[in-house]
This record gives C-alpha cells, sequence and structure tokens, in this order.
C-alpha cells in the first residue's frame, strides 16, 4: 500500500477513535461486521446511549427494578458455544500474487491431498495440505472457505473467521464465506452477527446445513433484539427518573455516597458496578482498605463471557479477602472507555488505584494463574 493511501487510512482510524459513532453508519456496515468478527467491540451509538447515576441505584432499590438486566434476563441457548481459539493466525497468501498454471496446478493435487485426509478424519493433515495449496495459489477464495470448513471441525472459530474473510475479500459472493463465518460466529456466540450471514449464505447459496444452523441461531438473535429494545426502555425510564430527582438535596446526594462506601465490599460476592460514580468509591475504599481489586468487563451478548463469569464468580469466593468487580460495558459506557476496553472479557488486577496486569479473553487458565499470583485469599 502506497504512503497516500495509508495516510488516508490512519485519518480514517484517527476519525474512529475521536467519534467511534461514526462506525454505526450504514455504508460502513461491512467494515463494522469485520472489526466485530476479529472481536471487537463497537461502543453503542452515543446519541441513545445514556449514564445514570448514584440516583437511579437508590430508586431501583426502591421500584424493585433489576439493575443486572442486561445480562441476566437473556436466556440463550449456548450448549455448542466453545472456549474461543487464541492459536497464532494461520499462514495467508499474497491475494494479489500472480499464479502460474504450474502453481495452480500443483495447488489443485494439494487440494485433493487435502480431501482425502478429511474423508479419512486426519484434520491436521488437511489443513497443511491446504495451507501449501493457499500458498500455491493464494487468489483461490474456494481454498480459504474450504480450510475454513476445517477449523471448524477442530473447533477454532476464530480461525475460520480469519479464512472466511480472506475468501470474502478475494470474492464477494462467496456463499460459502457467508456460512463459514456465521457458522463460527455461531460457536463464539455472536447469535446476531451470524444470523446476517446466514441469511446472506441462503441468499446465494440455500443447503440444509445453513437451515439447521438458522433455527438455532434465529431464536437467540430474536431474544437479544427483544432484550435490546427492553434495555433501551429501561434508559429512558431511568432518564426520566433522574430529570425528576434533579432537585434533590446535597444531603440526600452524601447519604447516598455514604452508602456506596459503605456497601463497598461484599467479601466472597462478585459487585455489579452501575455507574462511573459507584466505580470511583469502590477503587477509592479498596485502595484504602489495602485489597487487591479485580475488575471483571463484560457484555450480554458476548458468549466467552457466559463461558467465563462462573468461574469469575468461583474466585470471588475463593478469594474473600479481594474486591472483585463487575461492569457491564453497554450499561457503563463511559467506564469502559476510560479503561480503553477494546474487546470482552477483559480483567484487570488494581492496586491502590494502579493497574498491575490483565488478562484480555475468556482464558481460564490465565485468570486462575494470575489469582494465585496476585490474591491474598483466606
Amino acid at each position: 500500500m502506497d504512503a497516500s493511501k495509508l495516510g488516508k487510512l490512519k485519518e480514517f482510524v484517527d476519525q474512529c477513535k475521536s467519534d467511534p459513532s461514526i462506525l454505526h453508519s450504514p455504508s460502513l456496515g461491512f467494515f463494522k461486521s469485520y472489526l466485530q468478527s476479529l472481536g471487537a467491540r463497537i461502543p453503542p451509538d452515543s446519541k441513545s446511549q445514556e449514564m445514570f447515576g448514584d440516583e437511579e441505584d437508590v430508586e431501583s432499590k426502591k421500584t424493585g427494578m433489576k439493575d443486572d438486566i442486561v445480562e441476566s434476563d437473556v436466556e440463550l441457548d449456548d450448549s455448542d458455544v466453545v472456549q474461543p481459539d487464541n492459536d497464532p493466525p494461520q499462514k495467508m497468501g499474497d491475494f494479489l500474487a500472480e499464479v502460474t498454471e504450474e502453481n495452480r496446478d500443483a495447488a489443485q493435487i494439494s487440494k485433493s491431498q487435502a480431501m482425502d485426509a478429511i474423508s479419512e478424519g486426519k484434520l491436521d493433515e488437511a489443513i497443511d495440505s491446504l495451507t501449501e495449496a493457499i500458498m500455491l495459489n493464494p487468489s483461490s477464495a474456494i481454498l480459504y472457505a474450504t480450510r475454513a470448513t476445517v477449523f471448524l471441525k477442530l473447533n477454532k472459530p476464530n480461525a475460520a473467521i480469519r479464512d472466511a474473510e480472506a475468501a470474502l475479500q478475494i470474492n464477494a459472493d462467496s456463499a460459502k464465506g457467508y456460512k463459514v463465518r456465521g457458522i463460527a460466529r455461531a460457536k463464539l456466540g455472536l447469535w446476531e452477527a451470524a444470523a446476517s450471514d446466514l441469511h446472506v449464505a441462503a441468499k446465494l447459496d440455500y443447503d440444509e446445513e445453513i437451515g439447521s444452523v438458522l433455527k438455532k441461531v434465529e431464536p437467540n438473535a430474536r431474544k437479544l433484539e427483544e432484550h435490546r429494545k427492553k434495555y433501551e426502555r429501561l434508559q429512558k425510564e431511568r432518564k426520566e427518573r433522574r430529570e425528576r430527582k434533579m432537585e434533590n438535596s446535597a444531603e440526600t446526594k452524601t447519604s447516598v455516597h455514604e452508602a456506596t462506601r459503605t456497601q463497598a465490599f461484599q467479601d466472597g460476592k462478585v459487585i455489579g458496578v452501575h455507574s462511573a460514580t459507584e466505580m470511583e468509591s469502590k477503587l477509592t475504599a479498596a485502595s484504602k482498605a489495602s485489597r487487591l481489586v479485580i475488575l471483571y468487563f463484560t457484555a450480554a451478548w458476548c458468549g466467552p463471557c457466559r463461558y467465563i463469569s462462573p468461574v469469575f464468580t468461583d474466585l470471588a469466593s475463593k478469594y474473600p479477602r479481594d474486591v472483585f468487580l463487575k461492569i457491564d460495558i453497554d450499561e457503563v459506557s463511559d467506564v469502559a472507555a476510560h479503561w480503553n476496553i477494546s474487546s470482552v472479557p477483559t480483567f484487570f488486577f488494581v492496586k491502590n488505584g494502579k493497574e498491575i496486569d490483565k488478562v484480555v479473553g475468556a482464558d481460564k487458565s490465565s485468570l486462575q494463574r494470575k489469582m494465585e499470583q496476585y490474591c491474598s485469599g483466606f
């Protein structure tokens, strides 16, 4: 890529950093979808995002409204969701490289060998043969899509998505590319993105497997859509309550802050954080008490988060002297922005108000290892 194009790309990235809401533009839908396939979290449209303070926490207790509605109200069938693969990216060819007839023929031979290996259940050998074929003929969308299907069989959805993206970059109408990416996203619990891909694949070249996967994906996608509407209604109600409580006295606000500080520590339990003010008060209280704080950034739509959440809860019980805070990035987006959250789940280890370590992704072993390293136990 020449310098002028790199300059324009950098300018666009800087613009996205300063105003992430532009990624919600319909014309950039393809780019937004690509970022999400890599595990990136796109911040909600700032026009619809509303923040709420301690007043809403008090009101929700009075009305009995659940503050953890963002995650607890969505019951999804995630029985087929797998832990994301974190292997180094597989080899990719140069799409623009000139391919000779000799290399094209050799690639076809390697592909045939891969097909034989697949029929014999030798999936790793199939990956090796398909990689060799891709290196020989890197402009073939079908080779990337075929290798993606093998990665799916190996339960490596992230690797499958990378290959599907390559196939779609070469051929924007690759039905197999959309199909594989859709199934891979379903394995990661990205239901809405999976449904979108599978519907496109069905329009291009429908088959029974697409229909079968859609039967499971669509109910989850619909539940998330309904949940989002419910959450937006909750936001609106909280905004209205906040406006009604703007005339509250300074004494009332002080009493709320005092109550928050008093309840800062719930030994052995995970504490939900619902505002930037609450986050600050808990971190301050923990620093004064010389307690380690473990921050867990999550989201309702995140499949890997549902996998790692029970692990986080068990660790909170195991290390009751430390403070375990859970933050939904869509509910408290200003806190997520402050901590520069780009993907979930993400865990931070904080001591005296300063980050000392972190874990990105649903990596159970790394999280437990960090806990043993920093936490104080009983």
